[in-house]
């Protein structure tokens, strides 16, 4: 059987275009394989370029992350800046990688490519975290950075994240405008991007990692470290992973900046290492199989903490061994709710003259609303996002140009933006801020828990239940969010879930909202992304929504009340009821996570 005229076009469009002799063979053998279908699925559609830049599979193909589909990113990059600034070429782009395969390389063919157009780069000269390049890009007057970045996710994948000149993540519309520019620049280069590199140092080709790590954390340290001369004498040993990812080097620094005694490494995971070798999945949030070796190596040396980063450094996770000998691992929420008072707390010691309502605190819609009221009973103002840091981080950099004092920003995803030294989560900055407190609660004979618990008596028992269903099939979920919609095929959303009454709907994908009064939302909305919220009589807040970067089906549910056994027990029923009325997993095929 030979391929069919449409496939084999494809083919020798690819063979044409790509250079790499690895990926080339890869066609190749599927060709020779006649593989029509994976062929198919690998060349008739391209990597889709959004707000989160490139993120996909390491193999060939125009829908994978290779060489060809960031040479073709960058092309159409460079070309879409120099429509948004006269002096694009002479202020330049910082480009970052972390350490997965193929980091390094994408980042140099990035590189090359801004070059050929006589764009001043800044390319880094090792591995540094994600949060650096939000930094860095501001910083250098830069009109745009790049981080080669997969994050979290699976060894086998690789991203290309993409920061507007302000450091934050790129928004509407400026996706759609690069993505056009991509369109319009598909064929590579007449260029060597190697020997371009090579011959361009000193010149175009710029090397800036030592001067902005330096100013990097001389601004988190006059900033952000509160207690530098009490720090070294913590009475207890903080173990730390970077979960074999770029963090070591960094959080090394950040504990020196803010005069902290250096952490306990776990050894096994304290290098880079692509293959991620001692986790199922580089990522904190998956629980305790990931932070095992972590736990292990805290026991070993009687250190009641931990705290880890995600491979790119941009998120934090933190466990503290609880009085019956066993490890909490602390929920995202939980963290935020810590951070959130500590950066109160020492703003008003700092600031003691300036009011409250000059400041303000910011979290996404599916985070806890125990930071509402904390701004509620303490006087600063609360701002709620849609999800992911390009709206907390944009929403941040929009208050401080209007004038407040920006003080702390989150997601329950672990992600921690604590003052404004980047427009982006970090869990560089946020690591050494959280060890400086938990010091400070060790000093004073106290630990995380009994500050969390000191926190729910004074703003409520807010006790959330956020988790997911893997679903892997794009066509199935859309269907899971239509069926919601036209519940028992009622044409209209569910009303009661079990003997739980539903007071409000809010639909972002199709721009509903029952709640107000034009029954339009106050949040952007995008049919793009599946996410329905219902609030019930009784306060609870249940969130559904599909991942826009995994293949997963999220629900995010609290509800809140005085007595913390009761809410829990309430809650508890709830999450089985909203599971059962809406997800259905049985019905739909939906795969729990393991942990």
């Amino acid at each position: 059987m030979s391929l069919s005229p449409e496939v084999s076009n494809l083919v020798d469009l690819w063979l044409k275009w790509d250079a790499n002799p690895e990926t080339r063979e890869e066609i190749n053998k599927l060709v020779s394989e006649k593989n029509e279908e994976e062929l198919r699925k690998r060349l008739s559609v391209r990597i889709a370029f959004g707000t989160a830049g490139l993120r996909g599979p390491m193999r060939a193909g125009f829908s994978c992350m290779n060489d060809l589909t960031v040479i073709q990113a960058s092309q159409g990059l460079s070309k879409y800046l120099l429509t948004q600034f006269p002096d694009a070429k002479e202020r330049g782009v910082v480009i970052g990688y972390d350490g997965r395969h193929h980091s390094r390389r994408f980042a140099g063919l990035s590189a090359a490519t801004f070059i050929s157009e006589n764009y001043v780069v800044y390319l880094c000269s090792r591995l540094v975290p994600t949060p650096f390049v939000s930094f860095a890009t501001p910083h250098l007057n830069c009109v745009s950075g790049i981080m080669v970045t997969a994050s979290h996710n699976p060894k086998d994948d690789n991203g290309y994240k993409v920061y507007w000149e302000t450091g934050c993540q790129i928004k509407e519309p400026h996706d759609k405008g690069i993505s056009k520019q991509i369109e319009l620049n598909l064929e590579p280069w007449k260029i060597n991007h190697d020997s371009l590199l090579q011959s361009s140092k000193g010149g175009l080709l710029r090397d800036a990692t030592d001067v902005v790590a330096k100013a990097y954390f001389e601004e988190i340290s006059s900033r952000y470290c509160f207690h530098r001369s009490t720090n070294p004498s913590t009475p207890i040993p903080i173990t730390y992973t970077p979960m074999h990812g770029v963090g070591a080097e960094w959080v090394t620094k950040s504990f020196a900046a803010f005069n902290l005694p250096a952490y306990v490494p776990v050894l096994k995971q304290i290098e880079p290492d692509g293959d991620f070798p001692t986790v199922a999945f580089p990522n904190p949030e998956e629980g305790k199989g990931a932070l095992k070796l972590a736990f292990e190596t805290a026991d070993s040396v009687s250190s009641p903490v931990v705290i880890a980063n995600d491979p790119d450094a941009d998120r934090l996770a933190v466990a503290e061994k609880q009085k019956d000998g066993q490890w909490k691992i602390f929920t995202g929420n939980e963290i935020g709710a810590l951070l959130a008072y500590w950066a109160w707390e020492n703003f008003q010691i700092q600031h003691p003259k300036e009011p409250a309502s000059k400041c303000v605190m910011i979290n996404s819609t599916v985070s806890s609303k125990l930071l509402k009221s904390m701004a509620l009973k303490e006087g600063f103002n609360y701002e709620e996002t849609l999800t992911g840091f390009k709206w907390l981080g944009g929403m941040a950099h929009q208050r401080q140009k209007e004038g407040y004092h920006v003080l702390f920003a989150f997601e329950e995803a672990i992600g921690f933006l604590f003052g404004t030294t980047t427009f982006d989560k970090d869990g560089v900055n946020s690591g050494a801020v959280f060890a400086e407190m938990v010091s400070q609660l060790y000093l004073k004979g106290s630990t995380i828990q009994d500050k969390l618990s000191f926190l729910y008596s004074r703003y409520g028992h807010f006790v959330t239940r956020n988790r997911y269903f893997f679903c892997y099939d794009p066509v199935k979920l859309e269907a899971i969010f239509k069926a919601i919609r036209n519940y028992e095929n009622s044409g209209n959303y569910p009303t009661q879930m079990g003997p739980y009454k539903v007071q409000n709907v809010r639909d972002l994908t199709v721009g509903y909202d029952s709640s107000t009064p034009d029954k339009n939302p106050i949040l952007p909305t995008s049919k793009s992304t599946q996410m329905i919220t219902f609030t019930f009589e009784n306060g609870c807040v249940a969130t559904l929504r599909g991942s826009g970067t995994e293949p997963k089906l999220k629900y995010y549910i609290e509800l809140n009340g005085e007595n913390r056994a009761e809410v829990e027990k309430t809650l508890d029923d709830m999450v089985v009821q909203i599971i059962e009325s809406c997800l259905r997993p049985k019905e739909n095929g939906l795969l729990p996570p393991k942990d």
